[in-house]
């Protein structure tokens, strides 16, 4: 096929030593910019080397059709002919058809109901250094087919980076490499005027789009060709669309979200006048637009995340990578020498990543590990994968799969051997083409609500259809009226899902989908009439202050986002539910448990009826147990500190007493240290009589000191640091411990007449505060020896004139 195609780029270069990598290997992984033709002209030179049929995956929806398109028009032919695509809900292929493009997710599911994929002699997986989740799934199950099944199945993937060695591990073959043709771009370093705060969350400051307009119409001025804008997402698209209202050329925009003729229009060049794309990253390297010349890049970029302790998963808006970047600015120079307007310093980009994280170091991987769990491997064990994923997140993941009956364990009462192995109920929902959670919803919705509402509730979470309420319902009515395309089309999807039954149990309900779409996002209000409410996982939520949900007793909450500071997370959608509602489909959740726990202050004994983190009724316990009690008081003094105990001036000076002598003499005088006493309070402390925290202020701390003094050391104390000490006079004065490294004495000058030096305690040379007759600091010594050589006679000097009655002799030793 390749031979009928009369198209000179630069990777026809590297067909020869490609098709020779893999004849010999089977595998092969190949390396090549954006614009040299990989995804084009390999695809058509494989269909001419091999019998079967060759499968082509993109990571893209708008990626499938547009190089089906290309490849196509290549042979002169319409779409659906020897070359055809398939993306979900999509099919446009047939009998004759020797190339078919599909998303890697499809390619998932094919080889989860075909591991051998009969009639497919190569598969291409291209853009593999996006390292998108679907994308590593695939590799690894097609090389896994490969390895035990189809060791004559060809497998190529390519990448646009040269960082193709871990491909080439988990391939097990060699690395081509095409020239790469790329014409110069000069790089305009264009930073805002004034410095502009970075993203938070989704938001994306105005600021920055009202610059990114301001350079989009310098460009225009400055340069010749049509201009690819990068910006984050449609929203801002359509932000900076509305600035360029008079920019005088032609305005468009490249999302996923739009259908398949806007996206063929731009895809397919303009024969006059100039254009201004403005797209997402989705134009980054799947995609080549005609006739560009200029790139103008906002510097930002889109991608999931997932807040893994609170069961939220987002969008979120970050600054676009160093390597991101590069690829953005070589679209330029695709055709011909082009130039790229870069929306931050030169000085910042050297401080931005150098490498992109691949997916599944900050996705949702609930859906990866029922694809695992699918595949018949839980833990991806012998599988080929990039990265192992993260241990938390998986954890995470597999917990929620558990959760919602898909896989085996504690949660579908599994034996010990089925943990993590897939469950009927998770084969029927990992078909679905959703995520688990929406696969659930949408099967046990439909038996509940029936079919119709099941997939509409389940179209529309999962086609993220747009709008500005809140509310899910109003969301629901208005895609209805509005008739959305892709809404409908997903409907229809879901629509014919095996085994979705057709009735319910009871009348429609879209609260009924959602509660079984997220079982640990049902939500009570804090209070009435509140903003805040309380999920069954546990996370603070609220709503926005003009929500009509608002005064809502009970929520489901289908999405919500927790940005970096907020206290709780913000409710985007969800709909009023009932309480019996949220116990029927929180029933997994649903507990009836003792709880004795240290809590808002003190000990907390009694029976609480939950859904999850949602108590629904306490009850007091009359006779808790008393080691429960105790191990609650023990979590209080941890908490709030030993503060909680009274320490009268007897427990505080023996405290004193023993830390000295710790310092001193170490083992076998004890620590006596917070963290100390608090990691040995049950070998001091009793806590078996404590029930509240009142209780501790009646513990008599000092004798319980006393136990951590072994017995043999026990009546040492008095001696090795006792409460006072005797001068020669007869007077007792008392020691001062505060500062465990040196005691302290503080004394007139005149009591002090006669110690030849200052008094030693367990080896440790007291420190002497010597006084006027009036109490006053005269000096300071621990060496008094010497201070009665040097330092007396200046006191002396200065004290005997002020205080004449008091005795000042020459040499006080004596």
């Amino acid at each position: 096929m390749i031979d009928e195609v009369d198209l000179d780029l630069p990777v026809r270069a590297a067909l020869p030593e490609l098709g020779a990598a893999l004849g010999e290997r089977g595998a092969a992984v190949l390396v090549a910019p954006p614009g040299t033709g990989k995804t084009t002209l390999v695809p058509l030179a494989l269909a001419g080397s091999v019998g079967g049929r060759v499968v082509v995956a993109e990571p893209r929806r708008v990626a499938v059709r547009a190089a089906a398109a290309r490849m196509a028009w290549l042979l002169g032919e319409a779409v659906g002919g020897r070359v055809g695509y398939a993306i979900r809900g999509e099919r446009r292929t047939g009998p004759d058809t020797r190339v078919e493009v599909v998303t890697t997710g499809l390619l998932v599911a094919r080889l989860q109901r075909d591991p051998e994929l009969a009639g497919v002699d190569a598969v291409v997986l291209d853009e593999c250094h996006e390292r998108h989740l679907d994308t590593d799934l695939a590799l690894a199950f097609a090389a896994d087919a490969r390895a035990a099944l189809r060791p004559d199945l060809r497998l190529l993937a390519t990448s646009a980076t040269a960082a193709a060695d871990d491909l080439a591990v988990a391939l097990d073959g060699p690395v081509v490499t095409a020239p790469d043709p790329l014409h110069p771009v000069d790089v305009v370093w264009s930073p805002p005027p004034r410095p502009v705060p970075p993203p938070r969350g989704m938001r994306v400051e105005p600021a920055l789009l009202d610059h990114v307009a301001t350079v989009v119409r310098r460009a225009v001025i400055e340069t010749a060709g049509d201009l690819l804008v990068f910006l984050p997402g449609r929203r801002e698209i359509d932000e900076v669309a509305r600035r360029l209202g008079d920019v005088g050329a032609e305005v468009l925009s490249l999302h996923g979200g739009q259908d398949a003729a806007h996206q063929d229009r731009v895809l397919g060049g303009s024969t006059d006048g100039r254009r201004v794309v403005l797209a997402t990253a989705i134009a980054e390297t799947s995609l080549t637009v005609p006739g560009v010349r200029v790139v103008v890049d906002a510097g930002l970029s889109r991608r999931p995340w997932t807040d893994h302790a609170r069961g939220l998963d987002a969008l979120v808006t970050v600054l676009a990578s160093q390597p991101s970047a590069t690829q953005r600015a070589g679209r330029a120079g695709r055709e011909a020498p082009g130039t790229v307007y870069r929306c931050w310093s030169e000085a910042e980009h050297a401080h931005r990543d150098r490498d992109d994280a691949p997916e599944v170091a900050h996705a949702d991987l609930a859906g990866f590990a029922l694809q695992l769990a699918r595949w018949g491997t839980p833990d991806g064990a012998g599988l080929a994968l990039l990265d192992p994923p993260p241990a938390t997140a998986f954890a995470v993941a597999r917990e929620v799969l558990r959760g919602l009956g898909l896989v085996g364990g504690a949660a579908t009462g599994g034996r010990p051997g089925d943990e993590g192995r897939i469950t009927e109920r998770g084969r029927s929902v990992a078909t679905a083409g959703v995520h688990p959670r929406l696969g659930r919803a949408l099967l046990d919705g439909a038996e509940a609500v029936g079919a119709d509402v099941a997939s509409e509730v389940v179209a529309l979470l999962a086609a993220d259809v747009p709008g500005d309420t809140d509310d899910l319902e109003e969301r629901l009515r208005a895609a209805r009226s509005a008739n959305d395309p892709r809404w409908r089309a997903e409907v229809r999807r879901l629509r014919q899902v095996d085994g979705l039954p057709r009735r319910g149990r009871r009348s429609g309900s879209a609260a009924t989908v959602v509660a079984l779409a997220y079982p640990d996002r049902l939500a009570r209000a804090r209070a009435a009439d509140a903003r805040e409410y309380l999920t069954t996982g546990g996370t603070g939520v609220e709503l926005a202050a003009g929500s009509r949900l608002r005064g809502s007793p009970w929520l489901a909450v289908a999405d919500a986002v927790r940005g970096p500071g907020d206290r709780v997370a913000r409710v985007r959608l969800a709909v009023p539910i009932d309480e019996d509602l949220a116990r029927e489909a929180a029933a997994g959740w649903w507990r009836d448990d003792p709880v004795v726990a240290w809590e808002d202050g003190d000990v907390v004994a009694e029976r609480r009826e939950r859904l999850g983190a949602i108590v629904l009724a306490r009850r007091p316990l009359t006779d808790p147990d008393p080691a429960a009690v105790a191990a609650a008081v023990r979590d209080g003094l941890a908490a709030e500190g030993l503060g909680l105990l009274r320490w009268d001036d007897a427990a505080t000076a023996l405290r004193a007493r023993l830390a000295f002598l710790h310092a001193a003499r170490g083992d076998p005088w004890p620590a006596v240290d917070d963290a100390s006493l608090l990691a040995r309070i049950d070998a001091w402390l009793d806590l078996t009589r404590v029930r509240r925290r009142a209780d501790l202020a009646r513990l008599r701390v000092a004798p319980a000191l006393r136990h951590l003094v072994p017995w043999a050391e026990a009546g040492r104390l008095d001696e090795l640091a006792p409460t006072a000490v005797t001068t020669p006079s007869g007077h007792r004065v008392r020691v001062d411990y505060t500062d465990p490294a040196a005691p302290v004495v503080a004394l007139t000058v005149q009591r002090a007449f006669g110690w030849q030096r200052a008094p030693v305690l367990a080896g440790v040379p007291v420190v002497v505060h010597l006084l006027s007759p009036a109490g006053r600091p005269a000096a300071v010594t621990a060496d008094l020896a010497s201070f009665w050589d040097s330092g007396y006679p200046q006191v002396r000097a200065e004290l005997r004139g002020r205080y004449p009655k008091h005795a000042w002799p020459e040499d006080p030793r004596r």
